[in-house]
């Protein structure tokens, strides 16, 4: 086993500390004595993916496990990149220093498709073959999970496994295997044999087929592998595996704070949300697990400030009662708490006065449109009352900043649907002004806009992303129409929206088109100062496809698409059910508190196929 260091390059590059290891409760473990080694990757730099939840579950998991170990790696920023490849060097561990073709698995946390390019390079530096088929006895298997893999046909070509759904049973199975069946003896039979385990999707196995047109047609399974591959999901959540000791990095991350998961999934069925259609049912913690286990999380870190983490963190059941109970239990230690976003229908003036008794924590509220009518399209249920008497709970507590969410380009929007978010902005900051009095000057609103995005397994996957320049008008507009300095604007790329769209709708065929890209030099696509849109122009155009039959095609209900042989739970038919109550504005309640919808993807519903 080679070990390396990078003493000699961390002087020339940004942000050393990306790149050194030995932090505070990391783990090392004997490579000699594991019977099966990890290396889990996130595709993005250390701050980045050290804010992430599942890579630290992962984390603890395997190296909990006596026979197993798992260590981490980041992708190189572009300068470290070129220092590696300048000096001949691989992209080595943090723990151990041990190149990436040294393990068993490499696993890949996908949080967002314009991660992809960066998922090639960390496989090129580690000296692994980026195509699976090129992968030969002794290369790890490369392993993929997260909702940037809930459809990964475009990288099929270039990963060994999928896991569909939540890792924290699956990924000890897979370890297990891969313990009986190293891949430096039969990588072949290994793949046959992560094939059978529940909810885990072996690309080569299937072979797509394409009509006349070039498009999609089907996917027929071989070698004894399922036509379906069926989700996973923890049914007892209270009891899950949770990382009290988390690794405490030298340098500040994007989420430099405990994160406390106290549930998981959502039944509001927002019908452009994809995480809320692949990780159902909902489930919760209870309030006495989550005080201990924030407790010890503290002790472990001695961080000072807790964020609440789930889909809307005030619909969790005792929500005050949590909240009381951390700040009381560390008061002397001055923790805070905050929640990540909050529907307005659920934010209460009580809930405001609680989170801001050590300090105020950021807030945000997303209400994606700014009309009923829209907000009924796509099932966000909540009123213009419920914004404003959430924003008037958050004043009233003296809260003089905080975040709002909206979202453009929805199915059927219309010119009143945008103009209308003008005038809320304008009638929320006459509402601060005037609550907050004297102290108005405190207020700032910081309003970001998104562009829509049609995401694989949710009700809007077959409508097509609106064209570039209808967004352009749209943004434009806002620019011109919101002037007050209290608000500040802030706008998702056009070309990244688009670039994000064509390749969550794609096939395997837009693999020639992610590899032509990454050829050509594209590098952290999803940061505004690395993308370059003319690489990936050029890369389709090389290969033969055009951007928009994938980003902005309207797709019909009855055509076969990439990822149907994929099941995250929710029917196909629940999701037409689902996108024709669009077109109609009408709504479906959340089933926690009212009828079952019948979506698939729990007992209730009388599709259900169990997991």
């Amino acid at each position: 086993m080679e070990i390396l260091n990078y003493s000699n390059l961390l002087g020339t590059v940004a942000r050393p500390c990306r790149y050194t290891n030995s932090e505070w409760n990391s783990v090392r473990k004997d490579h000699s004595k594991a019977k099966a080694r990890f290396c889990l990757c996130y595709p993005d730099v250390y701050e980045v993916g050290m804010s992430h939840l599942g890579l630290k579950i992962l984390y603890h998991i395997l190296n909990s496990h006596p026979d197993y170990l798992a260590e981490r790696a980041f992708a190189p920023w572009t300068d470290m990149e070129a220092a590696l490849r300048e000096a001949g060097l691989p992209l080595i561990s943090l723990e151990s220093s041990v190149p990436l073709r040294d393990f068993d698995v490499i696993g890949f946390t996908l949080a967002c498709e314009l991660t992809y390019t960066n998922l090639f390079t960390m496989l090129d530096l580690g000296g692994i073959p980026i195509r699976a088929a090129e992968r030969k006895d002794g290369d790890p298997i490369i392993l993929a999970g997260g909702p940037g893999a809930s459809n990964p046909e475009p990288l099929a070509d270039f990963l060994d496994a999928v896991v569909l759904g939540e890792a924290e049973e699956a990924i000890l199975e897979i370890a297990e295997v891969a313990a009986k069946h190293p891949p430096s003896k039969d990588r072949k039979g290994l793949l046959q044999q992560l094939a059978q385990i529940s909810g885990v999707y072996v690309p080569s196995l299937y072979q797509p087929e394409y009509s006349d047109d070039g498009r999609f047609a089907a996917i027929t399974p071989r070698n004894g592998a399922p036509e379906r591959i069926r989700w996973r999901v923890i049914e007892d959540f209270d009891s899950a595996p949770y990382p009290v000791r988390q690794i405490v990095p030298y340098l500040e991350t994007v989420h430099d704070r405990i994160v406390l998961e106290i549930m998981r999934g959502c039944t509001r069925s927002c019908r452009f949300c994809q995480a809320g259609m692949i990780y159902r049912p909902t489930r919760q913690r209870s309030v006495t697990t989550l005080l201990d286990q924030a407790e010890k999380a503290i002790a472990a870190t001695g961080l000072s400030e807790i964020s609440l983490l789930g889909f809307s963190s005030p619909d969790f059941n005792g929500i005050e009662e949590l909240i009381d109970g951390l700040i009381e239990a560390h008061a002397g230690q001055r923790v805070s708490v905050s929640v990540p976003s909050s529907r307005t229908d659920t934010f209460t003036v009580s809930l405001a006065q609680k989170l801001a008794r050590v300090r105020r924590p950021g807030l945000t509220f997303a209400p994606e449109a700014a009309t009923q009518r829209l907000r009924n399209v796509i099932n966000k249920q909540v009123t213009e009352e419920n914004l404003f008497d959430a924003l008037e709970a958050a004043f009233d507590s003296g809260w003089g900043g905080m975040k709002l969410y909206f979202m453009i380009g929805l199915p059927t929007e219309e010119k009143e649907d945008v103009e209308a978010i003008a005038d809320l902005l304008e009638r929320a900051v006459s509402l601060g002004k005037k609550k907050l009095g004297v102290h108005k000057g405190r207020l700032r609103i910081s309003v970001s806009v998104g562009n829509f995005i049609p995401k694989p397994h949710t009700p809007f996957q077959w409508w097509g992303q609106e064209a570039a320049e209808s967004l352009e008008e749209k943004q434009a507009y806002l620019r011109s129409a919101v002037r007050t300095r209290r608000v500040r604007l802030s706008w998702s790329d056009i070309e990244m929206s688009r670039l994000e769209a064509a390749i969550t709708r794609g096939d395997r065929k837009l693999g020639e088109v992610l590899h032509g890209a990454w050829q050509a030099g594209a590098r952290f696509d999803a940061w505004a100062e690395c993308f370059r849109p003319e690489l990936w122009r050029q890369a389709f155009e090389n290969a033969r496809l055009e951007w928009k039959d994938y980003a902005n095609r309207h797709i019909q209900f009855e055509e076969r698409l990439p990822w149907d042989h994929l099941d995250y739970g929710t029917t196909k038919e629940f999701l037409c059910r689902e996108a024709n109550a669009a077109l109609e504005g009408a709504l479906t309640p959340d089933c926690r508190v009212d009828v079952c919808a019948d979506c698939g993807a729990c007992p209730r519903s009388s599709t259900f196929a169990g997991n």
